[in-house]
């Protein structure tokens, strides 16, 4: 999955990007002040973004 789509989708259900390190982004979920780290690649694999989705609480893409 392309980074920036699934970016959108984190937007989408409310999360927000906490800080940038560097070589990964922050994104925190407001509502339950859960956070989870993404890295900078171009192309992310459909695990991790599912995971990402586990850890913010959000429904998964």
């Amino acid at each position: 999955m392309k980074r920036g789509e699934f970016l959108k989708h984190l937007r989408l259900h409310g999360c927000i990007m906490l800080r940038e390190g560097a070589n990964h982004t922050i994104y925190l979920n407001p509502a339950n002040q859960k956070q989870s780290t993404i890295g900078r690649h171009q192309e992310l694999s459909n695990l991790l973004c599912k995971k990402v989705c586990k850890q913010l609480e959000i429904p998964s893409i």
